[in-house]
């Protein structure tokens, strides 16, 4: 389907019907195995005081009015990660969540504008344990959907192989012939002269005013990403602290963060922590975040101070994101997200 506005024409409907049948399955198959698990379903409210503190992250605006007629910005949220860590602070200890959430600023055939985030978090156990339920989920889901591997356009990953666990340095190393962690020093502050004399070298395009960070993501999107997952699913661990988001430092290096994304078919399909505890550390990530926001698009949101309050009484915990019309599309070998959604954004 190329244009989201005649999904409901029955002739559109028709094509698509095998695969929204197919979602309902995978839904229904990765509920029972979270059952068996013993997570407990949430529901977090999707209007936050705070959309989520990243500088590329765009969130939808909106206003809300109190009883007393007076105005409060308020956001529909990119994912449910800040209240489900409120609810470890309380005492819950695995819980999981089909959330919708909305991002701005993106659109195409693996975005949509609205969409469902599985969440799960399990608090007292390794962030490694939760690459096992990612292969886990894959293999369920094409169960569900009739097949055995996972397919987009012309590539394919078998999800009952062994998945691949590759470090970012290693990958990079690799697929690009860069040596990251050279870049980064023990405290954390990053060289970009010293990568971008790197990307020169490998004859990789960047702009004169390219931050670390962006030469980082333009070699891991253009060199790194199109090589992953396939034939078996790719972990992608040990992501360089800069880049860190809300998951705590390695122990074995300060250089590296317990933080892994999922690959399968080169398309993204979850991104997992282990998560960071340190209000002090988190809040200084967000404000370094804001700023680079703010410079970069004149705007900034708000820090959800209640989630900083109550990170210091979160249990140690595991957390990842999945996305879950993702999942779906790669189980159904559909061409775009809007062929997995059941009414999709026009």
């Amino acid at each position: 389907m190329t244009n989201p506005a005649n999904w409901w024409q029955p002739g559109a409907h028709e094509g698509r019907r095998p695969a929204l049948l197919a979602r309902n399955r995978i839904q229904a198959a990765l509920r029972g195995w979270l059952a068996e698990q013993d997570f407990i379903e949430v529901d977090p409210s999707a209007l936050v005081i705070s959309p989520g503190n990243e500088t590329h992250l765009h969130a939808f605006e909106t206003c809300a009015i109190g009883n007393d007629g007076r105005p409060q910005t308020m956001y529909l949220h990119t994912s449910p990660e800040f209240a489900m860590k409120k609810l470890l602070a309380a005492g819950e200890h695995r819980i999981h969540a089909f959330a919708h959430v909305w991002r701005n600023r993106e659109r195409g055939p693996l975005h949509s504008p609205e969409f469902t985030m599985l969440e799960w978090y399990r608090v007292g156990q390794d962030y490694c344990l939760l690459m096992e339920d990612c292969a886990q989920f894959a293999r369920l889901a094409t169960i569900a959907a009739g097949s055995t591997k996972l397919r987009y356009k012309s590539h394919e990953c078998d999800p009952n192989l062994p998945f691949e666990r590759l470090s970012v340095a290693d990958a990079f190393t690799r697929h690009a012939g860069i040596d990251l962690l050279a870049t980064i020093t023990h405290d954390g502050k990053t060289d970009s002269a010293a990568l971008a004399a790197q990307l020169a070298a490998q004859n990789i395009r960047y702009a004169p005013d390219d931050t670390w960070s962006d030469l980082f993501s333009r070699t891991l999107s253009d060199r790194i990403e199109p090589h992953l997952g396939h034939g078996q699913m790719t972990m992608l661990d040990r992501y360089p602290l800069p880049e860190a988001a809300l998951a705590r430092p390695c122990p074995d290096d300060p250089r590296c963060a317990e933080r892994f994304e999922v690959y399968a078919c080169g398309v993204e399909l979850a991104n997992g922590f282990g998560e960071l505890t340190n209000a002090t550390e988190q809040r200084a990530r967000f404000t370094a975040e804001m700023d680079e926001k703010h410079r970069r698009y004149g705007q900034r949101y708000p820090l959800d101070e209640d989630f900083l309050a109550a990170l210091p009484h979160m249990p140690e915990a595991a957390g990842i994101a999945m996305g879950f019309d993702r999942l779906v599309m790669l189980a159904t070998a559909a061409p775009s997200i809007d062929h997995v959604i059941w009414a999709p954004v026009a």
